[in-house]
Formats: C-alpha cells, sequence, structure tokens
C-alpha cells in the first residue's frame, strides 16, 4: 500500500497558538484545543517544558530537537523520528512510541513508564517533487546507542526493539517486557531489572554488573558472569523459608509497640533478606525498628511507621517508602538509588520536651531517589550522592547538606550549610 504525504513545516505564531489550546486542553481549562498535528517536521526545535500530554503527533520529525522536561505522557508518538534529540527528563508515561526512531537521542532521568515501543508499522519514504512517496512496512523500535541513563522505563514494552549499544545505566526497568530485543553491548550495569521479560534477548557483549535481577525471566538467553558480577539475584530458598520467621518477628513488634512492652518483643532485622516479604509491610507500626545491613531492595513500605528506624548501610535500592512515617530514621550509608519517599515524613522525631532526633542520610547513595512533596526538615544529607534525585514540592527548611561537619575539609561544600530552598523544588 502506497500514499503521497508531505512534512508540514509550521510558522513559529502558528505553533505557538496550537501549543497554548492544547496546553488549555491537557490542564482541563475550557476553551482548549487537543494538538493534532500529523506529520510535523519539528527538526531542531525548541519546544523544553512545553505540555503535549496527550497529542496525536503521528510521524512527526524531532531530530535533533530540544525538548527537555516535556510532557508527553499518553502522546500518539507513532513512528516519530527523535534521533539526536535531547529528550532528558521528558515525562513520557503510557505514550504509544510504536516503531519510533529514538537511535542516539538522549533520555537521560526520562520517563518512560508502561511506554509502548514495539513494532509498528512505519512509512518508509523517498522525497519525489518534494513529496514524500510512503510505503508502509512494519519495523521494530529503533534505539540504537541511545541514551537511557537514570530513566525509568517500569512496564514499558520494548519487545523486538533494536538497541545496540544504548546506555541503560542505573535505569529502572521493573516488569519491563523485552523479549526479542536486541541489547547487544549494551550497558545495564546499576538496572532495576525485577520481574523483567528477557526471554530470547540477545545480550552478547551487555553488562549487567550489579544489576537487579530479582525474578528475570531469560528463557534461553543467557547473561553473562563475567559481565555481571555484583548484580543481586533471587532470594535463597533459606531466605524464603526464614520469611515465615521474619513475619512473626514483625507482628510481635507491632504488639510490642501498641502493648507498650506487655506483649509481644522488638524486632532485628539486621542482616535479614526482606524481599520474600516484600508486600506485608504496608501499614504496619514498626516503630524503632533495627534492619542494619538488611537486603530490602523493592520492598514497599508503604505508609509504614517506621519512627526511629535503623537502616544503616542496608541495601534499599528501589524500595517504596511513600507516605511512611520515618521521622528520626538512619539511613547512614544505606543505598537508595531509585528509593521512593514521596509524601514521606523526615522530620525530626521529638524524643523528650527538649530533644529531638534528626532524619540522617549522611553517606547513603540516593541517586535518583524521589523525595516529591516529602517533609525532609532538618534532615542531614552529609556526603550524600544525590544525582538526579527529585525534591519537587518538598519541604526543606533547615535540611543539611555538603561535608560532614566530622569529616576533613577537602574544599567541598562547607558542612553544616543549608539545603536551598530551589533544590526542594528542583525538578
Amino acid at each position: 500500500m502506497s500514499s503521497i504525504v508531505s512534512y508540514v513545516k509550521l510558522d513559529s505564531e502558528t505553533l505557538e497558538a496550537v501549543l497554548k489550546l492544547h496546553e488549555r486542553y491537557a490542564n482541563g481549562i475550557a476553551g482548549g484545543k487537543r494538538a493534532s498535528l500529523k506529520f510535523v517536521d519539528f527538526s531542531g526545535i525548541d519546544l523544553s517544558g512545553r505540555n503535549l500530554a496527550d497529542a496525536e503527533l503521528t510521524g512527526c520529525a524531532f531530530e535533533s530537537a530540544k525538548l527537555i522536561k516535556t510532557i508527553f505522557e499518553r502522546a500518539i508518538l507513532f513512528a516519530c523520528d527523535f534521533r539526536k534529540a535531547d529528550l532528558r527528563g521528558a515525562r513520557m508515561a503510557k505514550a504509544d512510541m510504536r516503531g519510533a526512531n529514538l537511535r542516539g537521542a538522549d533520555l537521560s532521568h526520562a520517563d518512560l513508564t508502561q511506554s509502548d515501543f514495539r513494532e509498528g508499522e512505519v512509512a518508509v519514504a523517498d522525497k519525489k517533487n518534494g513529496m514524500m512517496v510512503v510505503k508502509h512496512r512494519m519495523r521494530p523500535g529503533d534505539a540504537e546507542g541511545t541514551l537511557f541513563v537514570g530513566a525509568t522505563l517500569d512496564g514499558s514494552q520494548f519487545n523486538g526493539v533494536q538497541a545496540k549499544g544504548a546506555d541503560f545505566q542505573d535505569c529502572s526497568m521493573k516488569g519491563a517486557k523485552l523479549s526479542g530485543a536486541i541489547l547487544k553491548d549494551c550497558n545495564l550495569a546499576g538496572a532495576d531489572l525485577q520481574d523483567a521479560d528477557l526471554t530470547g534477548a540477545r545480550l552478547e557483549g551487555a553488562h549487567f554488573e550489579d544489576a537487579i535481577l530479582t525474578g528475570v525471566a531469560l528463557g534461553y538467553s543467557k547473561i553473562d558472569p563475567k559481565m555481571a558480577k555484583g548484580a543481586l539475584g533471587d532470594p535463597s530458598d533459606s531466605a524464603k523459608i526464614r520469611a515465615i520467621q521474619l513475619e512473626n518477628m514483625a507482628n510481635d513488634h507491632q504488639a510490642w509497640w501498641e502493648s507498650n512492652g506487655s506483649a509481644g518483643k522488638h524486632a532485628k532485622f539486621d542482616g535479614e533478606d526482606l524481599r520474600p516479604m516484600a508486600s506485608m509491610f504496608k501499614g504496619m507500626r514498626l516503630t524503632a525498628i533495627s534492619a542494619v545491613k538488611c537486603n530490602g531492595v523493592g520492598v514497599r513500605f508503604l505508609s509504614t511507621q517506621l519512627q526511629g528506624a535503623n537502616f544503616s548501610e542496608a541495601d534499599l535500592r528501589g524500595t517504596c517508602f511513600a507516605g511512611a512515617d520515618l521521622r528520626g530514621a538512619n539511613f547512614t550509608r544505606a543505598r537508595l538509588k531509585k528509593a521512593d519517599f514521596r509524601n514521606a515524613k523526615l522530620s525530626p522525631l521529638r524524643i523528650s520536651a527538649d530533644k529531638t532526633k534528626a532524619t540522617d542520610f549522611t553517606g547513603a547513595e540516593m541517586r535518583y531517589a524521589n523525595f516529591d512533596q516529602a517533609d525532609i526538615r532538618e534532615a542531614l544529607f552529609y556526603d550524600v550522592d544525590m544525582l538526579g534525585a527529585s525534591f519537587r514540592g518538598a519541604q526543606a527548611t533547615g535540611a543539611k547538606r555538603g561535608k560532614s561537619p566530622t569529616a576533613e575539609d577537602s574544599g567541598d561544600a562547607p558542612a553544616g550549610s543549608s539545603a536551598p530552598e530551589a533544590q526542594a523544588n528542583a525538578a
């Protein structure tokens, strides 16, 4: 089947008018109109920060465009050309990207949650007399050499994608569908691939050092052990058996706290693997538990009461603390990459009439952690790695960052410097 189409180039005034009408539509404001911009040439244009959520953008050309933090949530991006585009921090959750070309694009820290990047019927065109003669054929998405560093691809559909040499370092790819994908020479070091489907994927030369591989489906695909040093696999059989005892300990601790010590007993989860109990802690009262050096990767402490808890040196990558009460908790030297602290309480814990205990993250690794809308007043963030962490809307009065007061001065940020308000509202 063939057809004739031409790319449209909009003048700046027309484009701005369309964008403003669409932004009114996206924000539910009267008088708005959904943008329908099929086969428009946006090459090299700067649309950073604009809201194109739910827009119809089939077949558009965004080659080398500047799209930093642009909102494409649920947008129709079918067969779009994003080659060499700057999409850092773009929001593309649930976007239809079937057959799209991302070759050489930068999607560092972008959100592609549940996006669809599967094979699609795309237009292969040749220019003739200024027109496009188009033939339709099925083609997989192309992400060869693309940068996805720190991006979120949870639940995304990348089946059959051509992504040779792509960089997925530190990505969250929980439940991602990558069956049949070409991932040769990819960098997946530090990626969270819990429950991902890699059945039939080509993994020759792919790096998985320090990756989270719990529940990964490989089928006949193989990961080279030499390329997966430090990777975290499934819990051991003994850890699964031990989970029954740990569950009883958690229930006893809750009874101990609620009875003011007359029933149950204080729980210590030091060094334990908590992953087999990933969903049981939601809403529990686990105030003052000790979980030093525990493995809590991917565990959900949603709305759990954890005042004064000790998670020092724990592995808590991808752990959910959303809505939890963590006042006065100890996270010193913990691994908190991609941890979720949205709406969590992390302000000081009052111990007595004249004494409080600050929540302490000193020395923690918290790349890409999410503290949006959290209360981090007076929290300690000394010597932390917070690359890509988000603090949108966080209450940060009195929070401290920089060099630890106990560390020798090495010319870095001064000890005790207050975290600026701008940091709390950073995207």
